[in-house]
């Protein structure tokens, strides 16, 4: 059989992708990947022997990232008579009662509008409005109708959430049927650098500080800001340099900057995790069982935040500039034991099996297929 991923973002939505592969491949397919010409997503992807380029004559499609990407990939695999699943790594773009949209950027949703169904509605014309020109345009010229609702188009009857369910619950609603397979994690085994062991080594378990994919507006002010806060707190730092190019403000050996490095190896070793809250970091830390520090930024990242909250696993900060004074409070919450001990207790529910459950379950739905046919 053979599979094709798509996705367009950052990566947070390629790395699950590397998951997915893994476990494709252990069940006999063959996986072609279709993803932003990035250098870093093109060698993470080369590191388990996928070609990232588009492809032709697949058995079926998995198509996640941006809603308009994703919108684009599903009329192609409509066109190609080809069987297409749509996935989501976070629920915030799946209709539910039970919570209200996110809103597009400028396009604030009415303040006096309360019920979250109305809300839906509202949602759904918005991306009509920001994505349906442009896709009809594209579909007529390979010969598909217009759709008439962009986002439900894209969402399907039977839409894919990859992630986890302690971390990630989905709340059952009569219009969707969702199935939650699971985080998509493969196991890193990467070393972590000789230098960045022998810092580990030399002291306490240090607090690591990075901000992932999110070019922060205020790069530098964010790295004194946070090593001062954990400096404050009696800590060594871990400064991961990110999207942001976060560096050290001076020589001091209590403190240390990484680039790409494993994350599931090191947040292990850490006191705690302060970052920006986006799904496969926060689900990384957590299931590192590492108290949390969210600092959201934008889109799911507060949802995300919340959810670290409440799980007490982790404080969520109030808004995405903090100061020595709000970061040093919220790493003082993170930082008991009693946060350390629910942590602990917590990473030991989350699962490590979504991306196999996802593969035999994609496998399956094309053999199935293939039966009838």
């Amino acid at each position: 059989m053979r599979v094709l991923l798509s996705t367009y973002g950052s990566r947070g939505d390629v790395e699950p992708l590397v998951g997915l592969v893994v476990r494709l491949r252990e069940l006999g397919a063959e996986v072609r990947v279709c993803a932003p010409p990035d250098e870093d997503f093109a060698e993470r992807l080369a590191g388990v022997g996928v070609p990232m380029v588009p492809a032709e004559g697949c058995d079926a499609l998995v198509a996640t990232g941006a809603m308009p990407a994703a919108a684009g990939a599903l009329s192609v695999a409509e066109k190609l008579g080809i069987r297409s699943v749509s996935v989501t790594f976070q629920q915030l773009t799946l209709p539910s009662p039970h919570r209200r949209p996110l809103a597009y950027p400028g396009r604030a949703f009415p303040p006096d509008v309360t019920d979250n169904r109305v809300l839906w509605d509202l949602d759904a014309q918005s991306i009509d409005a920001l994505f349906g020109e442009v896709l009809d345009t594209n579909r007529a010229s390979i010969g598909l109708p217009p759709v008439d609702n962009v986002r439900d188009y894209v969402i399907g009857d039977r839409p894919w959430l990859a992630t986890d369910p302690t971390l990630d619950p989905w709340q059952e609603t009569p219009d969707l049927d969702v199935v939650q397979t699971g985080a998509w994690i493969l196991t890193d085994d990467r070393p972590l650098p000789a230098e960045l062991e022998a810092f580990l080594d030399a002291g306490t378990p240090p607090v690591f500080v990075g901000f992932g994919s999110m070019p922060l507006h205020a790069a530098t002010d964010a790295a004194e800001v946070a090593i001062e806060a954990i400096r404050a707190q009696g800590r060594r730092a871990l400064v991961g340099r990110g999207w942001a190019d976060l560096a050290l403000i001076d020589d001091v050996d209590d403190c240390f900057v990484v680039g790409e490095v494993n994350q599931q190896a090191l947040f292990g070793r850490v006191a705690a995790v302060v970052h920006h809250g986006g799904a496969g970091t926060t689900t990384t830390a957590t299931r590192a069982g590492a108290p949390q520090v969210v600092v959201p930024q934008a889109a799911d990242q507060p949802y995300w935040a919340g959810r670290v909250a409440d799980l007490g696993i982790g404080a969520a900060h109030d808004g995405p500039v903090p100061t020595v004074e709000s970061l040093s409070a919220a790493l003082t919450a993170a930082l008991t034991p009693e946060t350390g001990a629910r942590a602990a207790a917590v990473a030991g529910t989350i699962r490590t099996d979504g991306a196999a459950v996802a593969a035999t379950l994609l496998l399956d739905t094309i053999a199935r297929t293939a039966d009838r046919s």
